[in-house]
C-alpha cells in the first residue's frame, strides 16, 4: 500500500509541473497559426488546382478532427523542443533542481520531459537540502515500470568526485577532506565522496602520538596519488605544510650564523642525540654536545616539546644539515680546574667508563683522566681493566701528566704502592734460587711471576738439560710452580732472565764419561726412523743408529725391540747428539774407525781452549794496549 500511494504521490506532483512545462504554450501556438494560416493554404490550393487539393487532403485526420500543421512548423516545435529539454540518455550526469520534498524521497526537475525522484538516503551528508538546491544526478533508467524517471545523485556524485580527484591530482590543487576514521598506518579521508588514505607519516611534519585527535575534523589535503586499477586514493597534508615550512626555512637559513644562539623546541630524542625545531627547520646536537659530562642517553638531560637554547656550531654549504650544541653555552670546566693542581698530585674520582685498555675517571664535573691499564699494576702482565676496576667505584689516583690547552689528564694508582723494583738487586741477586707462578707463554720461553709486578723470563733452552722442548707447554702448564736461578738482572730495563734447568746439575756432564766414544753398551731398538733407529739407553740418552750400521753379523739388520750391543761413535753434549754402531762390534774396519775418532777427540780436548784460557788471552791483550797508551 505505502508503494502504491508514494506512486500516486509521485504521479499527480509530476502531472502538476508537466502543465505548465512551454511544450504546451508550443503546441497551442503552433495550432494557432495553422489555423489562421489554413484559409489562406485552402483557398490559394482550391483556386489554383482543386483536383490537387481533393488528392493531397487527409481525410482521416479531419475524420479525427486534427487540424493540419504545415512542415515549418513543426520543425518550429522540434527545435524549441531540443532548447528546453535535455536528452534522457542512460548513464549521464546533469544539474537538477529540487522542486518538491516529501518525507522520503526529493522531486528532482532536469529539465525533461517529467521529473525523476531520488531517495533522501542520498543526501544524508547534506542534511540541509531544501527545495531550489542545485544538485547533480544520473540519469540511471528513462522509465521504469511506471513510467517513471529513474535518477540517482549517489552514483552522479562519484562519478564527478572521480573526475575531480584526477583534475586536482593533475593541476596539484588543494582539496577539502573530512577524516572520518582511523585505520591501519593512517586515516580514511572523505575527498568529495570518496574515501582516500592519508598515511601517518603525511599527517604532519612532526611525528604524530595520537591519530584520534584528527578524527571528524576537516582539512586541506593535496591528491599524491591514485591507483586506477584499484580505485586507490593517497592523499597527503604534510605536503601543504612542507610548501609553507619551506619558505619559513630558506628565511631562517639566510640569516643562520656560527655561534649564534636560537630558542627551539625539543623535536625528537635518538640514541645519539636530540633534533632541535628551530621554528621551520631542525638541527642535531649530539649526545656529545650536550653536557661536559658523560651521558648514557640524551633522556637525561632533556624531554619532547621542551624549549631549549642552543648554539649553531657548523652547517653544510646548503645549510641543510645543522649542527648545534648546548653544553657550548656554559663554561668549560678545564677552565674552572685550580691552576695549583699538578703532575704528582692525588686526587679522588669516580670511575665513569671502562675500556679493555683503561678507565676515564671524573675527577671534577667534565674533567675526567684516563687511568691505562698499565698504570693499574706494577705487574707486567697487562689485564683488562675490568680485572681491576668497575663502574661506579670511587678511587684515589695520582696525576701522570696534565696539558690544560688539550684538556687531557692521564692517572696511575699503582703509583700509591711502592715500586718493587726499587731494592731488586737485594731481592734477586745473580744466582740466587727462588720459586715461581707460570703466568704466559710465548714460542721461544715461560714468564715466571716472581711476585706482584717482578716477572721474569725462562728462554726454552733453559727449561731441561736433556729434553728437546720444541715449545714451553710441553713441559710446563700456566699456574705451575717453577723453581729457578736467576741468570741475569736489568734494573733499568726491568728485565730479570731466569733458568729452571740450573737448579740442577748438568747430567750431560758425567754422560761425556760414561757414554765416551769408543764405550760398549747394551739395549735394545725402540724405534726405527728414517735413515736409521733410535736406541734410548736412559732417560736422558737417546742414541741414533745410522741404517747401515744396524748391520749384524749375519748381514741382517736389527729391527724393533731386538737387544744388542753397540758402540758409540760420537757423543756432542753441546748439541745433546749421540750416534753409536752396532756393525762396529763385528767389522774390524769399522773398529779402526772408530779407535781413529776416539783419538782425533782426545787431540781436540788437548788444544781447545777452555773459557779461563780465553780469559786469560783477553787480559794479556788489554795490558799491550795500555803499554801502547
Amino acid at each position: 500500500m505505502a508503494k502504491k500511494e508514494k506512486k500516486e504521490e509521485v504521479q499527480d506532483v509530476t502531472e502538476v509541473k508537466i502543465k505548465k512545462k512551454a511544450t504546451d504554450k508550443t503546441k497551442k501556438e503552433a495550432q494557432e497559426e495553422s489555423v489562421q494560416e489554413k484559409p489562406k493554404k485552402e483557398l490559394s490550393l482550391k483556386e489554383r488546382d482543386p483536383e490537387t487539393f481533393l488528392k493531397e487532403f487527409d481525410w482521416e485526420n479531419y475524420q479525427e478532427g486534427i487540424d493540419t500543421i504545415d512542415d515549418g512548423t513543426l520543425i518550429e516545435f522540434e527545435k524549441l523542443v531540443a532548447d528546453n529539454f535535455v536528452d534522457t540518455l542512460d548513464n549521464e550526469v546533469v544539474d537538477g533542481i529540487v522542486v518538491f520534498m516529501t518525507e522520503r524521497d526529493a522531486i528532482i526537475d532536469i529539465n525533461a520531459k517529467s521529473e525523476g525522484v531520488i531517495s533522501l538516503n542520498e543526501f544524508r551528508y547534506n542534511p540541509d537540502l531544501k527545495i531550489g538546491d542545485k544538485v547533480e544526478v544520473l540519469i540511471d533508467v528513462r522509465e521504469d515500470s511506471t513510467g517513471q524517471l529513474v535518477l540517482s545523485h549517489r552514483k552522479a556524485r562519484t562519478i564527478k568526485a572521480w573526475e575531480r580527484v584526477n583534475k586536482a591530482h593533475d593541476e596539484s590543487t588543494i582539496v577539502n577532506g573530512f577524516i572520518k576514521c582511523r585505520t591501519k598506518g593512517g586515516m580514511i579521508v572523505d575527498v568529495f565522496g570518496i574515501e582516500a588514505f592519508l598515511p601517518g607519516s603525511q599527517i604532519d611534519v612532526k611525528p604524530i602520538r595520537d591519530y584520534d585527535v584528527y578524527v571528524g575534523k576537516n582539512m586541506e589535503f593535496k591528491v599524491v596519488k591514485i591507483n586506477h586499477e584499484f580505485k586507490n586514493v593517497v592523499v597527503s597534508h604534510k605536503a601543504l605544510i612542507e610548501a609553507d615550512i619551506e619558505k619559513q626555512k630558506k628565511e631562517i637559513i639566510s640569516q643562520l650564523e656560527k655561534g649564534q644562539v636560537l630558542e627551539g623546541i625539543v623535536k625528537n630524542i635518538t640514541s645519539y642525540g636530540v633534533f632541535v625545531d628551530l621554528g621551520g627547520v631542525d638541527g642535531l646536537v649530539h649526545i656529545t654536545d650536550l653536557s661536559w659530562s658523560r651521558i648514557n642517553h640524551p633522556n637525561e638531560l632533556v624531554e619532547l616539546d621542551q624549549k631549549l637554547n642552543v648554539v649553531i656550531l657548523d652547517f653544510d654549504e646548503d645549510k641543510s644539515r645543522i649542527q648545534l650544541g648546548l653544553k657550548q653555552l656554559t663554561a668549560h670546566p678545564w677552565d674552572a680546574l685550580g691552576e695549583e693542581l699538578k703532575v704528582g698530585d692525588k686526587v679522588k674520582g669516580k670511575v665513569v667508563v671502562i675500556a679493555d685498555y683503561g678507565a676515564f675517571i671524573e675527577v671534577a664535573e667534565g674533567v675526567e683522566g684516563l687511568i691505562h691499564v698499565s698504570e693499574m699494576s706494577w705487574s707486567t702482565h697487562l689485564r683488562s681493566a675490568q680485572d681491576f676496576v668497575a663502574v661506579g667505584d670511587e678511587l684515589e689516583a695520582v696525576i701522570i701528566t696534565m696539558d690544560r690547552e688539550d684538556r687531557k689528564m692521564s692517572l696511575g694508582i699503582k703509583q700509591l704502592t711502592p715500586d718493587p723494583w726499587t731494592n731488586i738487586t737485594k731481592k734477586y741477586p745473580a744466582g740466587s734460587k727462588h720459586k715461581g707462578t707460570v703466568r704466559n707463554f710465548t714460542n721461544f720461553g715461560v714468564f715466571v711471576e716472581m711476585e706482584e709486578g717482578i716477572d721474569g723470563l725462562i728462554y726454552i733452552s733453559d727449561l731441561s738439560w736433556t729434553k728437546k722442548v720444541k715449545h714451553p707447554s710441553e713441559f710446563t702448564n700456566i699456574g705451575d710452580e717453577l723453581e729457578v736461578v736467576v741468570l741475569e738482572l736489568d734494573v733499568e730495563g726491568r728485565k730479570l732472565s731466569l733458568g729452571h734447568k740450573q737448579t740442577i746439575e748438568n747430567p750431560w756432564d758425567k754422560y761425556q764419561d760414561e757414554f765416551a766414544v769408543g764405550t760398549k753398551h747394551t739395549a735394545a731398538i725402540s724405534e726405527i726412523v728414517d735413515k736409521g733407529a733410535i736406541v734410548k739407553f736412559n732417560d736422558d740418552i737417546n742414541a741414533f743408529i745410522p741404517t747401515r750400521h744396524l748391520e749384524k753379523e749375519d748381514g741382517t739388520k736389527l729391527s724393533k725391540g731386538e737387544e744388542a750391543e753397540f758402540i758409540i761413535i760420537e757423543f756432542n753434549k753441546e748439541y745433546k747428539k749421540v750416534i753409536a754402531s752396532h756393525m762396529s762390534v763385528h767389522k774390524k774396519e769399522e773398529a779402526k774407525i772408530v779407535k781413529q775418532a776416539i783419538k782425533k777427540q782426545a787431540a781436540e780436548a788437548e788444544t781447545k781452549p777452555t773459557l779461563g784460557d780465553a780469559n786469560l788471552k783477553l787480559q794479556e791483550l788489554k795490558d799491550k794496549m795500555n803499554k801502547k797508551k
